[in-house]
């Protein structure tokens, strides 16, 4: 068994390489230019973990991690292209760095090379995979044009935002873990639980995040503290806090100047106890998730590198 570390550089080793051919470079470069940012890899790990949480890893599934990645990064050029970004990670975007047809072009020839990958596994799990795959695809679309809708929207319900939530982030987390599973020859109802661990555990690592974001330490968090404020970004927080704070309340906070926006929203956030409503909340996803971890049926022994991934991700203070 490997823990998330370990395992995070035996993907990296492998995915470092060059993926694109040299020309045309135009289409390529900038292709290279964003795999080159890192990150922590988190969804082809949590395939590689869903693998061997039920069997040695096959090599069938370092494919399916590496499409999970590329797919990724897809949706995260094409993201940063629909918000206008100018940095991700504190280097260029590439449609800053590249102009933004470079940029399309270079998402789309990511995105068929994920496909490439999956096309690499063995006929007879090929179809599955590919189902499953598909459907998540569909959803993280979904999700990023519920995202860019609520933009639009003077009021958005918790509902609403929990469910453009699961989409944009937890399915493919969940959908990660159940591709490793079902590779490793995971039974229907195992396959059901680790993916129901990790859409639960993708609700709570994003509530961690709106939580960090307003109340982390910047040292730490690695950003200024109220970014989301600052932006108008819709949160679990904010969301939260429209539904319960007063009518005068929400009129002072919406007459605040841009410079004491942040202390005032905060502020607003501690006299209607959101952050302690926040914490609350991660916490009852955290347990939904072990719970359906509790219930895989394979040794406890095999459950423990995600056990401690789950506790890093939701109790981490970055």
């Amino acid at each position: 068994m490997h823990s998330f570390r370990e395992l995070s550089k035996i993907f990296e080793e492998k995915f470092s390489g060059r993926h694109f051919p040299l020309k045309p470079e135009t289409l390529y470069d900038p292709a290279e230019y964003f795999l080159k940012f890192g990150g922590k890899r988190i969804r082809p790990v949590m395939c590689l973990m869903g693998n061997e949480l039920v069997d040695e890893i096959v090599p069938d599934c370092y494919f399916v991690a590496t499409a999970i990645e590329l797919f990724h990064n897809f949706t995260l050029i094409h993201d940063d292209i629909m918000d206008k970004a100018p940095l991700r990670r504190g280097v260029e975007t590439v449609h800053t760095k590249f102009g933004e047809p470079a940029a399309l072009l270079s998402g789309d020839v990511m995105l068929v090379l994920a496909y490439e990958y999956l096309n690499k596994i063995s006929e007879d799990r090929l179809k599955k995979v590919l189902q499953l795959f598909n459907k998540t695809a569909k959803e993280v679309c979904e999700g990023q044009q519920l995202d860019m809708n609520f933009e639009k929207k003077q009021k958005v319900s918790f509902d609403e935002y929990m469910h453009m939530i699961e989409l944009k982030t937890s399915v493919l987390l969940a959908a990660s873990l159940q591709l490793g599973a079902l590779l490793g020859g995971a039974g229907a109802g195992n396959q059901q639980h680790i993916y129901e661990f990790g859409k639960n555990l993708g609700i709570a690592f994003q509530l961690q995040d709106d939580y960090l974001d307003a109340f982390g330490d910047p040292e730490k968090f690695g950003k200024l503290v109220g970014g989301d404020i600052v932006a108008n970004k819709k949160t679990f927080l904010s969301i939260h806090t429209s539904e319960v704070a007063s009518a005068q309340q929400l009129n002072e906070l919406s007459i605040a100047g841009t410079n004491d926006k942040v202390e005032k929203t905060l502020k607003l956030y501690k006299e209607c106890n959101v952050d302690q409503w926040a914490k609350e909340l991660k916490e009852k996803y955290l347990q939904a998730a072990l719970m359906h971890l509790d219930k895989i049926a394979v040794l406890s022994s095999r459950k423990k590198p995600l056990l401690e991934l789950a506790e890093y991700l939701i109790h981490r203070q970055a």
